[in-house]
């Protein structure tokens, strides 16, 4: 997958940085923390009409979870109830970790437009990889399960699986789809 930050706005395109978040929580970028605190929608999508707000919300969230502000990405994404907002919530609380809150919320997203160029994203990552036991779903996984992923996450936290890399940058793409996904929906241009 190709993801240009040069899609989004400017004051969008200058918080997304070229980095591998980690699976867990990860130290909050306070070198970003006033700008992230200063964006709101309007400034967000400066110069563009928004024909979702929560999917607008949901960009909002998702750059506070990139750069490790957990609290106030999960802050925005309890409060957009419907599918996306429920995916957000459910990555956040996969970096937590609380993997079983995090199932809780994925539960509530049964399909998602990302789940099959997530997969076959993932599928791409493995060729070269020497994949454990949690991780050999990948290889041949038709649609994205986001339980088998939350469980793979936890064997990396607990030592269970050496697939740390991997599953970072598989996490990566998923963020940066449904990133995407939710910028074009905000603006109506799905």
């Amino acid at each position: 997958m190709l993801f240009d930050k040069a899609n989004y706005s400017p004051e969008i395109a200058s918080l997304i940085a070229d980095r591998l978040p980690v699976l867990g929580p990860g130290s909050p970028n306070e070198a970003v923390r006033t700008q992230l605190a200063a964006l709101t929608i309007e400034r967000a999508f400066a110069g563009q009409s928004i024909a979702d707000r929560d999917a607008a919300g949901c960009c909002l969230s998702a750059l506070w979870l990139w750069h490790d502000f957990l609290d106030e990405s999960h802050r925005i994404s309890q409060e957009i109830d419907e599918l996306d907002g429920s995916y957000w919530h459910g990555i956040m609380h996969r970096r937590e970790p609380d993997y079983g809150n995090a199932k809780y919320w994925f539960r509530r997203v049964p399909r998602h437009a990302i789940f099959e160029p997530l997969a076959a994203a993932a599928r791409e990552q493995v060729i070269e990889a020497q994949l454990d036991e949690p991780a050999k779903f990948l290889a041949s996984q038709k649609t994205w399960d986001a339980f088998r992923f939350v469980d793979l996450c936890e064997a990396v936290a607990h030592g269970r699986s050496r697939c740390e890399q991997l599953a970072r940058e598989i996490a990566r793409i998923e963020w940066q789809l449904l990133f995407d996904y939710c910028y074009r929906q905000a603006i109506g241009s799905l």
